[in-house]
């Protein structure tokens, strides 16, 4: 008899198991989220003229590391890349003609290409100091904001800088070419001298702790 319990059970068990619904595996974290490369390493690691062309870069336009420049690179590399697929369509395709004017308008918007260039040979034709001089640390400069290009930097990054009414705090932003005239001082930063709250030294002084 117990014999036969002990079957019955494990028989029990079994259908039970089998009886069962499939449980739905849940897709992972790491399975949903949107990676992308930003930057790409340089093929050759210790080629000179590269070295030289990269340090030229980085004491030009201000930048912290070279991955800053890779990253301006393969944003190149990509919008190239889109041009020379849509200029192996015939003149007439409509997808050439749909997206070649979105993507020359954009650049042109963040003022990348010259009004009269407005083709898809002049995109081939983009080089890296082109978006390196779109950057808000340069634009900064180039408005006379700030004294040096590491100075345009660090009033960025100190949140002094406003484009509109947004506060950007980001050295690698692209400045539009409309947005440009719309860029001050921030309203609460010491530097805006009608809006701004005086500086530490400042309100110190106005109190009678220095004379």
């Amino acid at each position: 008899d117990s014999l036969h319990c002990v079957s019955a059970a494990i028989l029990l068990l079994w259908l039970l198991c089998q009886a069962q619904l499939p449980v739905s595996i849940m897709p992972s974290v790491a399975s949903v989220r949107n990676y992308g490369k930003t930057s790409t390493t340089p093929r050759r690691p210790f080629e000179k003229e590269r070295l030289d062309q990269e340090l030229k870069y980085l004491g030009e336009y201000g930048l912290r590391c070279k991955r800053e420049i890779w990253r301006v690179q393969l944003a190149l590399a990509k919008i190239r890349k889109a041009a020379r697929r849509l200029l192996t369509l015939e003149e007439g395709d409509p997808k050439r003609m749909f997206e070649g004017d979105a993507l020359l308008r954009r650049l042109a918007r963040y003022g990348l290409l010259e009004e009269g260039k407005l083709t898809l040979d002049d995109v081939l034709s983009m080089t890296t100091q082109m978006l390196l001089s779109r950057r808000l640390q340069t634009v900064v400069l180039k408005l006379r904001k700030a004294k040096t290009m590491h100075h345009a930097r660090t009033l960025i990054r100190q949140r002094h800088i406003q484009v509109g009414k947004q506060l950007v705090n980001v050295p690698s932003f692209l400045v539009r070419l409309d947005s440009e005239q719309y860029i001050d001082f921030a309203r609460h930063s010491p530097y805006n001298l009608s809006t701004g709250r005086p500086g530490r030294v400042a309100r110190k002084r106005t109190s009678g702790g220095e004379e």
